[in-house]
């Protein structure tokens, strides 16, 4: 840094599933294995083997490293900014797992094994939520006695912010517009959308938690709340236990016993009738919110599909934007069956708003603010 050389990069992915695996790449080596993790910790601390390994490793000893950077899902209302970590922050996100209960407990756990591997470089916090400061009252206040918000601070916080701040940003350099109207689509895992004029987002699918909006791997997205009620008062689930459905076994999961949509799409090719509906209702759900989001803005300059299906997935663009031609929104099926790592439009010459796909950097974005920080 400044420079923004990347000297090494990876992915961890399958945690806690069977069939893991961990890809890394140098200037001068690319390889992935397959190997188990059973949790987070045994990820990042494979991650700092490899990054310290005298064959293929890019430091000498975790003294080079002057910072870590972390991104943790929730802030709550009261990390609006990239922080450095001490004990007080540690608690404050711990205080907030209820609320991003598949998250921050596994980023208290990265910047806790950060420490102990790199203990003279100070860690530091970019949260998810701060993109999403700009969202007026109207968007984040919920309709309920208005007491819940002002003494327990229950409001829409959004999340994924990292991502939609990058890829808008993106976004508007390449269309040479700073006033655009974009609709940023944050698929992976987990799933989220924005709704962003001139550079700030004025409203965001995921909510209180990053639990509900679109359909995701293993977590519901909108619902009924009454489900949650007759769940509880008539089938007997605890509250944990509802929790626990909704976050960790509902979603794609849920619908189809896998929660990799590279497995899904595979076994809807092959015939998997539950499979090929559930990319339907994940497709479906998109599009109501990228309809809700064009009325929210008062027109669409451009949607932007980004992260690891978003990027990577011709299905899931092709059906979501099957259908909208209303709102001007036409595909090219050719260029977005192109493989391609950078930045690309797949809008066909009649369509009136452009579709892009951008890779999602959010590695440089928290490297970029961690920084600036520490200078």
């Amino acid at each position: 840094m400044p420079h923004a050389a990347v000297l090494a990069s990876g992915m961890v992915e399958r945690i806690g599933i069977e069939e893991g695996a961990i890809s890394y790449k140098n200037t001068n080596k690319d390889f992935s294995k397959s190997m188990n993790f059973p949790d987070h910790a045994s990820g990042l601390q494979k991650i700092a083997d490899l990054l310290m390994d005298s064959e293929v490793g890019v430091i000498s000893s975790a003294d080079e490293v002057d910072a870590v950077g972390h991104r943790v899902v929730h802030g709550g209302k009261q990390f609006t900014e990239t922080i450095k970590v001490n004990e007080e922050v540690k608690a404050n996100i711990k205080r907030l797992f209820s609320l991003a209960p598949l998250h921050n407990p596994a980023h208290l756990t990265g910047i806790e094994v950060a420490e102990d591997l790199f203990k003279n470089a100070p860690q530091v916090c970019v949260f998810d939520t701060a993109f999403f400061t700009t969202i007026p009252q109207k968007a984040y206040q919920y309709a309920i006695p208005k007491h819940f918000m002002e003494d327990s601070r229950i409001r829409l916080y959004g999340f994924h912010g990292t991502s939609h701040k990058y890829v808008s940003e993106k976004a508007i350099e390449h269309l040479g517009d700073p006033e655009a109207k974009l609709i940023t689509i944050h698929l992976g895992n987990g799933c989220s959308m924005a709704a962003i004029k001139a550079g700030k987002a004025i409203d965001t699918s995921m909510g209180f938690g990053p639990a509900n909006g679109l359909i995701m791997g293993t977590r519901a997205g909108d619902i009924d709340q009454s489900v949650v009620f007759y769940m509880q008062e008539h089938l007997g689930y605890s509250v944990k236990e509802v929790s626990d459905i909704l976050l960790k076994k509902s979603g794609m999961l849920g619908l189809t016993g896998y929660s990799d949509l590279r497995d899904i799409e595979a076994a809807a090719a092959a015939g998997d009738a539950a499979c090929a509906l559930a990319l339907e209702m994940n497709a479906y759900r998109i599009r109501k919110f990228i309809g809700a989001y064009a009325a929210a803005l008062n027109g669409v300059d451009a949607i932007v599909f980004t992260a690891g299906i978003g990027e990577n997935s011709s299905t899931i663009r092709s059906k979501v934007c099957r259908e909208m031609e209303y709102l001007g929104i036409e595909l090219d099926e050719s260029l977005n069956g192109q493989l391609s790592k950078q930045l690309r439009e797949i809008q066909s010459a009649f369509s009136k708003v452009k579709i892009i796909v951008i890779p999602t950097n959010e590695e440089l974005a928290i490297a970029t603010q961690v920084y600036e920080l520490i200078n």
